[in-house]
């Protein structure tokens, strides 16, 4: 389905005004990540947070995500599954996440295991990206609900 027609479809069913825009488009397609099974989480509302490097925002030289923004999430053919809605943005250094925090994205068993996972993918995107990994990096905590699918 077409994106636009997607967010029609949510502006009406929401009683939204017919011109409001979402913020952006969001996929979990990333390096080391199963988009599919992210999605799935999603979906089924058990993964509800997303860790960033701060430093890539900065790079590319975009704005950070706020709270009430709206994004369509697309799953891997690019069709739109479902729209979320950012309930609390926070950035803080990368060895302060608490297991609590880090069981909001509904992948691990335990703060050790989140860690490793996220310093291959850290490791990675900052070679990519530009910017240089480390445990005190900030990083981009966004909760986040889906208000349509």
């Amino acid at each position: 389905m077409d994106t636009d027609i997607y967010w029609q479809k949510f502006l009406e069913s929401s009683g939204a005004e017919p011109d409001e825009r979402y913020t952006g488009e969001f996929s979990f397609e990333a390096s080391g990540f199963n988009g599919a099974a992210l999605l799935a989480l999603v979906m089924a509302e058990k993964k509800t947070a997303v860790f960033s490097a701060y430093a890539s925002y900065r790079i590319d030289n975009e704005p950070l995500p706020m709270t009430g923004d709206l994004y369509i999430v697309k799953d891997q053919e690019e069709e739109p599954r479902c729209i979320i809605e950012m309930t609390e943005v926070s950035v803080l250094p990368y060895n302060e996440v608490t297991w609590e925090m880090a069981r909001k994205e509904g992948e691990d068993e335990n703060l050790d295991e989140w860690r490793k996972r996220y310093n291959e993918f850290f490791a990675d995107d900052s070679e990519i990206t530009g910017y240089d990994f480390s445990p005190d990096m900030n990083v981009v905590f966004e909760q986040f609900h889906v208000v349509y699918r």
